[in-house]
């Protein structure tokens, strides 16, 4: 059984990975530092810097006793005007300006938009936004091969800027041809999450949950008004969420943005989904040692709101400062759970349980644990939805998510509250008993004088199927004499 490493926090940090972070010993001292999953983007460097990076993760993951979990975000299709013959253009408020299908160079009235999807789906009215909306233009005239615009934010622009169109969807898939490589590679390499970007509606997940076979669960990303207005259905698909800002801020109107991440972190806790917030949450700390004061508070405030994890990206991956990003995060994280706003904040918030067993058990085994001088929850759990039961619900107790399969305590490392161990099998319940006794001492959470909740499905070993909770004692010449079985 391996126990290792004790955080002092229950919202898990991701960090992205690379270029600053692309040797064993940064990657080390960042999982060091309070990394719980690493990032893996398919937009930036070859397969081949991937399975170095995934590589060295498992070596770490033996060498230092904890599940890491591994998210390989994939880059979604990317949308882009083409090139002018004079590299860039000034494009004033109040001038016409046309995108067509036309691989000229362009000029200072048109350029080339390689995307015959966007002109099938635009309106007169529609907006379209360009190099991460700095540019704002609204089509006046549009046909199968052409959109004729007025400016209505005027300012430079470049070859290849990408452009975004907020208020149509797109008949496009989630997946372009370089995704659907990159999900069969990061698949076979063995990552345990995968990101999708530019989801727009539920057959997006569904599409990239059959390719990937039950090899890796699906986060999707959520950075699109599309997405918003459709996210109940996406929800019910997916198996977790990442509340991706920045994209968002672009397409939609950025004071909309702080709202939907609240409603979104909290319909992910109501149904028991990992949802992470993710996007310039340290951004300064890429070329600064400390972060501004507000992004300090918009990392707590994330933390408040009972997301399962924050996120860095180019803080960690580019940046100046990666180890001091997740030591302030994780700084941050443990300061914030102190506060008792912050428990009154997730307990204000709880919805109440689905009428199941399973579901019964875990808002049991809280209340025992809160309402006795229990000092943790022991979940075992095969597929990892006990686990995530018992992370539903918040408690102010430690919550132990006991495993025999390594895939499932490394895909747990996201969830709030987790400490995963991978343990043999259990046949029997005193097993099992056994077990979550010498996990809950070997990381501190309990002693030979405390008790513990167990919960867990019998028989054993088969996926869905908690329906058991039992208060026990840690000290082992108790359990033996006990009756358990």
């Amino acid at each position: 059984m391996t126990t290792g490493i004790r955080r002092q926090r229950n919202v898990k940090i991701v960090a992205t990975l690379g270029p600053a972070s692309d040797t064993k010993q940064m990657i080390r001292e960042l999982f060091l530092a309070g990394a719980d999953v690493f990032r893996l983007n398919m937009s930036h460097g070859t397969h081949a810097d991937i399975e170095h990076r995934h590589t060295i993760i498992r070596e770490l993951e033996v060498e230092l006793n904890r599940p890491i979990g591994i998210l390989a975000d994939l880059q979604g299709p990317k949308l882009r005007c083409g090139v002018f013959a004079k590299d860039s253009e000034i494009l004033v408020e109040g001038t016409s300006f046309r995108f067509d299908l036309d691989s000229t160079p362009g000029d200072d009235t048109r350029v080339n938009l390689p995307h015959t999807e966007i002109f099938k789906a635009l309106e007169v009215g529609s907006t379209l936004l360009v190099d991460d909306g700095k540019i704002s233009l609204t089509v006046t005239a549009c046909g199968d091969d052409y959109a004729d615009t007025e400016v209505t934010v005027g300012g430079k622009i470049s070859n290849r800027k990408g452009v975004n169109v907020p208020d149509v969807v797109l008949p496009l898939a989630a997946l372009s041809e370089k995704d659907l490589a990159d999900l069969e590679f990061a698949c076979a390499l063995g990552v345990d999450w995968l990101a999708l970007s530019f989801v727009q509606r539920a057959s997006d997940v569904l599409q990239a949950k059959e390719l990937a076979k039950g090899r890796a669960s699906i986060i999707s990303k959520i950075e699109k008004p599309a997405a918003v207005d459709a996210f109940e259905e996406i929800l019910a698909v997916t198996d977790g969420i990442m509340v991706a800002r920045g994209d968002l801020g672009v397409e939609l109107p950025v004071q909309a943005v702080p709202p939907i991440q609240k409603h979104l972190v909290h319909a992910c806790r109501r149904v028991g989904k990992p949802v992470i917030v993710a996007t310039q949450m340290m951004e300064s700390m890429i070329s600064s040692p400390v972060p501004t004061r507000a992004e300090v508070s918009d990392v707590a405030q994330a933390i408040y709101e009972g997301a399962d994890a924050v996120m860095l990206s180019a803080e960690s991956a580019a940046g100046d400062y990666p180890i001091e990003a997740v030591t302030t995060m994780n700084n941050v994280a443990v300061e914030v759970e102190k506060d008792e706003m912050y428990r009154a904040g997730l307990e204000a918030s709880h919805t109440p349980s689905r009428a199941r067993v399973a579901d019964a058990i875990s808002a049991a085994a809280r209340e025992v644990a809160e309402t006795t001088d229990i000092k943790a929850i022991a979940s075992f759990t095969q597929s990892g939805t006990t686990a995530m039961l018992a992370a539903r619900e918040r408690p102010r107790v430690p919550i132990i998510a006991i495993t025999p399969v390594p895939k499932t305590a490394r895909r747990l490392a996201l969830v709030w509250g987790l400490h995963c161990v991978v343990s043999g099998e259990v046949a029997r319940f005193k097993e099992a008993v056994i077990s979550a006794a010498k996990a809950a001492k070997e990381a501190g959470f309990a002693s030979e004088n405390d008790m513990i909740v167990i919960t867990a499905g019998v028989p054993f070993n088969t996926p869905g199927t908690t329906n058991i909770l039992r208060v026990a004692p840690v000290n082992e010449k108790l359990i033996y004499g006990s009756e358990l079985d």
